[in-house]
């Protein structure tokens, strides 16, 4: 019984860690991006099992118990990097000036989500200097209206699409601008941030439309409207955030692909997963919302939030604006294979193109 346990579940992580090493798009193939931490446990337990079962003796088992191992190492490989046992992308910062310092909390509020007064209370616990609220539709943009006095200044696009973005400042915005990277229907939001002491942080909000049945059924939209933020940020020389719930997980290629032509850091390597998808369900969490920032930040800390009735956790982090850490942080840089794929990614979604 043990080893028919092992051979079941070990063919399912063995399957599912070569689907994706497929170059191809389609949402059945890159939905299994997503639970590499969960398929490395699955294989380690199917290891473990296969191994105390003793079918290890003639070369197919010890090709299974290869295969197994391997793939173990292959998905460990892959998420480490958003562990502690990693190294830091982006260094722990020592001030305490709060002149220079950006809170941000970016929550996907569930559409049909009701609990309002949940969400408004971790808000206002956390208190940060602005917030991201995604899925964003006219009911959630008057409730949210509570932080009116607390967050004056505002951007807003409420749909009823599951896509409306609603960005809530109390610091200065300027130049605001909502745009449409991929579809007319999900926006984006860019603007500029005044920090206490006048420096300007250039924002960019997005909720991409995930590789799922009724919403996608590719990744191509999702991967594109990526990389149109990151080839858009990839020229600034001053501070930029680009944040929201990017319905991609913090390992894939395509997040990947995204820092490396943004040249943009990742708060989470090094520190731990910070999974907010799904709220519900601990074994099956993953971090799907993001913040990148540049080179001018260092880290003051980052954190999930409380359950607020939505089947994302909000997440929480505070930046430091110090100029002198753009030399000592080493953006990513895309290699030419990188900007090939970059190129033919944009091209796919682009209009009247054939997919």
């Amino acid at each position: 019984m043990l080893s028919i346990l092992a051979i079941v579940t070990g063919a399912v992580a063995l399957v599912t860690t070569l689907l994706p090493l497929l170059r191809s798009k389609v949402w059945w193939v890159r939905i299994w991006d997503f639970p590499r931490l969960q398929l490395c446990v699955l294989s380690l337990g199917a290891l473990v099992a296969w191994i105390l079962s003793a079918h290890f003796l003639a070369w197919p088992q010890n090709l299974f118990t290869f295969a197994l191992a391997a793939v173990a190492v292959f998905q460990g490989a892959l998420v480490w990097r958003y562990t502690p046992l990693a190294p830091r992308e982006v260094q722990q910062s020592r001030s305490t000036d709060p002149l220079v310092r950006l809170s941000l909390v970016v929550a996907n509020v569930l559409q049909t989500n009701r609990q309002s007064d949940l969400l408004l209370s971790e808000i206002r616990a956390a208190d940060p200097d602005v917030v991201l609220f995604c899925e964003v539709d006219a009911w959630w943009e008057s409730r949210l209206d509570a932080l009116a006095t607390s967050h004056p200044h505002v951007v807003r696009h409420p749909l009823s699409n599951t896509y409306g973005l609603l960005l809530r400042s109390r610091l200065e915005l300027r130049d605001a601008v909502v745009d449409f990277l991929v579809k007319p229907d999900n926006p984006s939001i860019q603007a500029q941030i005044v920090l206490r002491n006048g420096a300007r942080v250039w924002m960019n909000c997005v909720h991409p439309t995930p590789p799922v049945p009724g919403e996608s059924n590719e990744s191509s939209e999702r991967d594109s409207a990526l990389l149109q933020i990151g080839r858009r940020v990839s020229d600034a020389t001053g501070p930029v955030v680009v944040c929201g719930d990017l319905n991609d997980v913090a390992w894939s290629r395509s997040t990947r692909l995204f820092q490396k032509v943004s040249g943009l850091l990742e708060p989470r390597k090094g520190r731990g997963f910070v999974s907010t998808f799904h709220a519900r369900y601990p074994g099956f969490r993953v971090p799907i919302d993001h913040v990148f920032h540049s080179n001018h930040f260092r880290l003051v800390r980052m954190r999930r939030l409380k359950y607020v009735g939505s089947d994302h956790f909000p997440v929480h982090i505070v930046l430091s604006y110090e100029p002198q850490a753009a030399a000592e942080q080493e953006p990513p840089n895309p290699s030419p294979s990188d900007s090939a794929e970059a190129n033919e990614t944009l091209a796919r979604s682009a209009p009247g193109a054939k997919t």
